[in-house]
């Protein structure tokens, strides 16, 4: 189950809805900003 840290929640809320359901299906644990962004850049690594 993914965790994302309530302070990064604003960020996290401003992406578009098809990234925070890929992010949410890979179980990850978002803490801190760098955390989003490699999570993101993961993501736009396997496009």
């Amino acid at each position: 189950m993914s965790y994302i840290d309530p302070k990064l929640r604003s960020r996290f809320e401003s992406l578009s809805i098809d990234l925070k359901n890929e992010i949410l299906k890979r179980n990850v644990r978002l803490y801190t900003i760098q955390d989003l962004i490699k999570c993101l850049e993961d993501i736009v690594a396997e496009a």
